[in-house]
């Protein structure tokens, strides 16, 4: 691909940094995996993998690729066998996939992965509706697999295990979640193995005061900052202030999706992820090192919007590829 053929011309914003932020923000991007992973009509796996590759042309150089999670769950990801050998070896890039299981594990270690993830709740009613088990018993599941991973390590093959944790602010059908009971299972998830953890605000209620308070009582628990990434939605508008509020806090890992693609099919009341390319103008604008070309980023959302057949949904895109509204 040419550079005519992958960049958006455009603005940039006016760099004016501010103060007690970090330098430099990874972006653990998600559009591959949670973004598509409701769509309805089946995304070729060619077309897959391409996204793939332009959003590592774009600089994203964490790109969660798919989950092998079974067929039946979420048909959309059924292909992660047939996905994931054709994008190995992107130099620079690193992969993570979705591991619901040992079975899951099992098969993302045949094809090589070494980075993973397993995905928990901090409330009862989604770990019933996602994983058909209680909060706790989800938690004694990922456990062998988190070990399992980490008992595979070699010194110059090391397996990455990042846990989510979803609903942590807010739940549909229990509202809002007390903190101790984030932290609760913040700490479990690292007592069992997890290099990483990322915070969901699966149905898009946080807001920043929530954040800082959360992210207050993980450190005063003994949880990290450095462990902590944070993954917002945008149902209410509130993703970018929260990630702000995460920025001053300490964080430096951030989850975002290109194009503002997702949401979440266990709770219909969770939109779109926080947009890669919204995100990118706000740290950009700050003077925060992310190592992606915006316009090439926002190129690759247009070509997957014109792929799904609807305009993207991130504010970015659109302003800066002026798709109609």
């Amino acid at each position: 691909m040419t550079a005519a053929q992958t960049n958006v011309p455009g603005p940039l914003p006016m760099v004016v940094p501010a103060e007690g932020l970090p330098a430099r923000v990874r972006i653990h991007e998600v559009g591959a995996r949670d973004g598509l992973q409701n769509e309805k009509a089946t995304v070729p796996t060619e077309t897959k993998a391409e996204f793939i590759h332009r959003l590592a042309d774009a600089g994203l150089t964490t790109i969660e690729a798919t989950s092998f999670v079974h067929p039946e769950w979420v048909p959309q990801l059924a292909d992660a066998e047939q996905l994931f050998p054709r994008i190995q070896g992107i130099e620079g890039v690193d992969l993570p996939v979705l591991v619901p299981n040992a079975r899951g594990l099992d098969r993302a270690l045949a094809l090589g992965a070494r980075r993973v993830a397993v995905f928990a709740s901090a409330t009862e009613s989604f770990a019933k509706a996602n994983l058909n088990r209680t909060v706790d018993e989800a938690l004694a599941m990922f456990e062998p697999v988190v070990a399992r991973a980490k008992a595979s390590e070699a010194p110059d093959d090391l397996v990455h295990v990042r846990g989510y944790l979803s609903m942590c602010f807010g739940d549909p059908w229990e509202g809002a979640v007390p903190v101790p009971q984030v932290v609760r299972v913040c700490k479990a998830l690292l007592d069992m193995g997890c290099d990483e953890l990322s915070l969901g605000d699966t149905i898009g209620v946080a807001t920043p005061g929530h954040v800082q308070a959360l992210l207050t009582a993980l450190n005063d628990g003994g949880v990290p900052t450095h462990l902590l990434a944070v993954h917002f939605h945008d149902t209410y508008g509130q993703a970018l202030a929260n990630t702000l509020a995460a920025l001053r806090h300490g964080v430096t890992t951030v989850d975002a999706s290109a194009g503002g693609l997702g949401g979440c099919p266990y709770a219909k009341s969770a939109t779109g992820n926080l947009a890669t390319e919204d995100l990118v103008w706000m740290l950009h604008g700050l003077g925060i090192e992310t190592g992606v070309d915006l316009g090439r980023l926002t190129a690759t959302s247009v070509w997957m919007a014109g792929r799904l057949g609807r305009p993207s949904p991130s504010r970015t895109v659109r302003a800066l590829s002026h798709q109609e509204q």
